[in-house]
């Protein structure tokens, strides 16, 4: 495992460092006062050698805590500042010096003014103390040091082993790298944005605030290595030399550097961080790899937020920051939800959830094309079997027909470039037009026209009376099928759908779930329109907002609960049907019958024995438009 660019005082948090030896009872048992380098206690204690000679610096490696009685140091002062100058060069911890022997009231002098000129810590022992016993204690403090940071690895290694076997997302893998190490991680792209964070307790909108400006300006050495100017511990994240992130942990938490690194080159996070850092960043490139197929990670976000969104799972403070954090500001914007999904659940030809998962695929990766050619902000995934979901955000509220149109014209050339057959987002011929020119093309310039008007009074029955409920246009104009079209719609087509535009986040569900309807509505309308608004669904539309309305579903049952109870018990006649056909050829009985496939005795006999379930009269226009609402609320109802 590679740790290029990881300083030598990665180690260091292994030992203990001179503040902490001098605070063990041998060492108390002798009185010890700092006397100078106060500033170096902080520095850690690889080992403790004890020494009687002038020249012992040749014999070190540095690290190492030096005690001595003094009996063998130059008598002359520049002799002492010559044996301090050597400890510091190579870099001991400290010098402890027992009095009594050679120095009874105290350390000359001048060993105080070098050690102090050097940042070396120098401590008199004021009571004679064995040195054995120092010796031992700390040693003993390293080793079980030591074993705590090989036991802690091992456990590194153990969870990062289960993590790869079980899959875990990238969520996960973060969350137990912040665990383990108890200090902030972040994950960003190389674009520096942020695709999944845990603060470990800490203010996340204190982590995250401004992250990409703060992250370009850690730039350590090497694949893996402590910046300490910033305090983080970074590693790229990639595999077969292709790095696709960077994986940060704080050190320490507090984002602090403390003091005696500014000054110290060996201080740095102990070989277990680096170790974690490594072991979490090769099980998110694992994962990447085994998941290649799958949606981008920060397709995942952005398909966590817009879930979270829809199923309240989240604050929305939290889904604010997080989607800043991926470069998607969702704060004082203009927010308009659009689901955009294929007409039928199926297209021509394909079965089975392989070719559904990937028709999905294809169609979130038209919008997110689409959204980009529109330059677009928004967040975008699949948030079911069937739907893309998108949140746009806008500066200016004025520019949501705009925007819609920018990006419904966008899809359509997406899906035809990529060969995928004729778009049914708008008539090829006709271009695309705003969602405010689309409200007005279908209901007036006012918005006046309702699905029960003089308008649609007069197209369902004619002036004459004798067109009746519920014919063949009026099944159209409130999202009923025609039959001359099928019931599956043309093939590959695609339904956009946009909620009412909202003001802040938090009713930003309520402008998603409206396009969520819509779209489930629409997909009965034969219409070619770019952009499907509330008013565009008309009654269907108006009933499916109401499927889940208790009213609605006892109106449904009181109109119909016969009939259904009929073909229950009798599922190989289903007069319900036989209903539907009579009312969506206008009442035309020998339209009915074609379209019910049965002679018109046949039919005829099932109408009447329909109405005798029901006590209707099938010829009041009055009845007939009951019925005929009751079967679209029983249709909204039954659509998942």
């Amino acid at each position: 495992m590679s740790r290029s660019g990881v300083t030598e005082g990665s180690v260091s948090a292994v030992f203990p460092t001179v503040r902490e030896v001098l605070a063990l009872d041998p060492v108390r048992h002798g009185a010890p006062r700092v006397v100078a380098g106060d500033a170096g206690l902080d520095r850690p204690v690889r080992w403790v050698h004890a020494a009687e000679v002038p020249d012992i610096a040749t014999l070190l490696g540095g690290g190492e805590l030096v005690l001595t009685t003094g009996i063998g140091l130059p008598g002359d002062d520049a002799g002492l500042r010559a044996f301090i100058g050597d400890l510091a060069d190579v870099g001991v911890s400290g010098l402890v010096v027992e009095l009594g022997r050679r120095y009874v009231s105290g350390v000359p002098r001048v060993m105080v003014a070098a050690a102090e000129r050097r940042g070396l810590p120098l401590v008199e022992l004021r009571r004679a103390t064995p040195f054995v016993p120092i010796t031992e204690a700390v040693h003993a403090l390293i080793i079980d040091a030591q074993l705590t940071e090989l036991r802690a690895t091992e456990e590194i290694h153990q969870r990062f082993n289960d993590l790869s076997v079980e899959g875990a997302d990238a969520a996960e893998v973060i969350r137990q790298t912040a665990e383990l190490s108890g200090c902030p991680v972040v994950l960003e792209n190389l674009s520096r944005q942020v695709l999944g964070y845990d603060p470990a307790g800490e203010s996340a909108e204190m982590l995250l605030d401004g992250w990409e400006q703060h992250s370009r300006r850690i730039r350590p050495v090497g694949r893996t290595a402590y910046d300490p100017d910033s305090g983080w511990l970074v590693t790229a994240v990639g595999a077969r030399g292709q790095d696709w992130g960077r994986l940060l942990l704080r050190w320490p938490a507090s984002g602090d550097v403390p003091s005696a690194q500014a000054t110290e080159p060996i201080a740095g996070p102990p070989t277990r961080l680096t170790i974690l850092v490594e072991r979490a960043a090769s099980t998110l490139a694992l994962g990447r790899l085994i998941r290649r197929d799958a949606e981008g990670l920060e397709r995942q976000i952005h398909r966590t937020l817009l879930t979270a969104l829809l199923d309240h799972s989240r604050p929305v403070d939290e889904i604010a920051l997080r989607a800043k954090a991926l470069g998607v500001v969702l704060d004082r914007r203009h927010l308009v939800g659009v689901m955009v999904r294929h007409r039928g659940e199926d297209p021509v030809g394909e079965s089975g959830p392989d070719a559904g998962q990937a028709r999905l695929r294809d169609l979130s990766e038209a919008v997110g094309q689409a959204l980009r050619e529109a330059k677009l902000t928004a967040l975008t995934s699949a948030v079911d079997d069937n739907s893309v979901g998108v949140l746009l955000a806008l500066t200016d509220p004025a520019a949501e027909d705009r925007a819609l149109s920018a990006f419904a014209s966008a899809l359509r050339r997406v899906r035809l470039d990529a060969g995928t057959g004729r778009a049914t987002t708008g008539a090829e011929t006709s271009g695309a037009f705003s969602g405010a020119e689309a409200y007005r093309s279908g209901f007036g310039a006012d918005g006046s026209r309702s699905a029960f008007g003089g308008e649609a009074s007069r197209s369902a029955f004619g002036a004459d009376g004798s067109r009746s409920a519920f014919g063949v246009e009026a099944a159209r104009s409130v999202g009923g099928a025609d039959p001359s079209r099928g019931a599956g719609g043309a093939p590959g087509g695609v339904i956009v759908a946009a909620g009412s535009g909202v003001s802040n986040l938090r009713e930003a569900r309520r402008s998603l779930v409206e396009a969520r309807q819509i779209a489930e509505a629409a997909r009965r309308d034969r219409r070619d329109l770019p952009i499907f608004r509330l008013p565009h669904v008309g009654l269907a539309g108006l009933l499916h907002l109401l499927r889940d309305e208790p009213r609605l579903q006892t109106f449904v049952e009181r109109e119909l609960g016969a009939l259904l109870e009929y073909d229950a018990r009798h599922p190989r006649e289903q007069l319900l049907d036989t209903l539907r056909a009579y009312l969506e050829q206008g009442r035309n009985k020998t339209a009915g019958a074609a379209a019910a496939h049965l002679s018109r005795p046949a039919f005829y006999e099932r109408l009447a024995r329909i109405a005798r379930i029901l006590d209707v009269d099938l010829d009041s226009v009055e009845a007939s438009l009951s019925l005929h609402v009751a079967l679209l609320a029983l249709e909204a109802v039954r659509t998942p």
